[in-house]
């Protein structure tokens, strides 16, 4: 059938092609004689409901009825219809379904039949319990509603942990030849200032050095680098001293560090050292 456009008087009538099928763009006149269509291709979903109070409920809630006051014959009949079509849609029925299926049609019949005045008057009403089942399901669906739009975790966000150390180990950088050549070629000019012109001979010891700057270490805190050096020793002292530090870092016995580049030169006492104990540390000798 083609779409037919009226237009005014006087105009050109427009037909328009019928609407027309297309694969890869180009249209298709007809059905192919070979197409099969499985007979499971268009499938009716029915509505998932948790259990057969569930579905109670929204037959109530959509035929409008009083919970308080339920029709049992309608309701009944809208309950069994809803079984029957799960059944033709080979859907599996729990054994809760039909129990309730059965105590729907127990009501019914209770309600129809004539009971006499004075069973009526003590007799409670046959829906009593279920409306109190349903009340009770609907306040506790209500409950889970509400938790389930509350954020959960791996759902609507994600949990992060963070490992923070109680202390974290302060790594000094290493002190490199030059670092020690830089702070002695100060000790060497502070030397040249404060040094008086004397010419004498003299032994010294860079045993007995090294025993001394141990000596000035045992309290294993750190020492400034000049600190370690007596100026008014001279230069030549002072070249002892330095060759007695450059010894006792080669038999590690003590640590030379500093917090940056560039920054003051700390000795302190080695490990190796401290664990010796005070007499190997304190006397080294030849």
């Amino acid at each position: 059938m083609e779409n037919v456009i009226v237009a005014g008087a006087g105009e050109t009538v427009a037909v328009m092609p019928p609407h027309m099928p297309k694969i890869y763009g180009e249209p298709l006149p007809e059905l192919p004689k070979d197409l099969y269509i499985p007979p499971d291709a268009l499938e009716i979903y029915l509505d998932a409901f948790e259990g057969p109070l569930d579905l109670l409920l929204y037959l109530i809630r959509r035929a409008n009825l009083d919970i308080l006051d339920i029709p049992m014959a309608p309701l009944t009949q809208q309950y069994l219809k809803y079984i029957e079509a799960m059944r033709a849609s080979s859907l599996e029925l729990a054994a809760e379904y039909l129990l309730m299926a059965a105590m729907l049609i127990e009501i019914k019949s209770r309600m129809l039949l004539p009971r006499p005045k004075k069973v009526e008057e003590e007799e409670l009403d046959p829906r009593a319990e279920l409306v109190r089942r349903l009340l009770e399901y609907e306040q506790m669906k209500a409950a889970g509603t509400k938790l389930d739009a509350m954020p959960q975790a791996l759902r609507d966000f994600q949990c992060v942990s963070v490992w923070i150390t109680d202390e974290v180990a302060e790594r000094f950088p290493d002190v490199s030849l030059h670092d020690l050549q830089v702070a002695w070629l100060g000790l060497m000019k502070q030397a040249k200032v404060m040094q008086h012109h004397k010419v004498k001979r003299e032994e010294l010891s860079v045993r007995e050095h090294m025993s001394h700057i141990l000596r000035k270490l045992q309290g294993g805190e750190y020492f400034e680098f000049p600190a370690l050096f007596d100026i008014s020793l001279g230069a030549a002292g002072l070249v002892v001293s330095f060759l007695a530090v450059l010894e006792l870092v080669r038999e590690r016995l003590i640590e030379v560090t500093q917090r940056e580049i560039f920054a003051p030169i700390y000795v302190k006492l080695s490990d190796v050292a401290e664990v010796t104990g005070s007499n190997d540390v304190t006397t080294v000798h030849d």
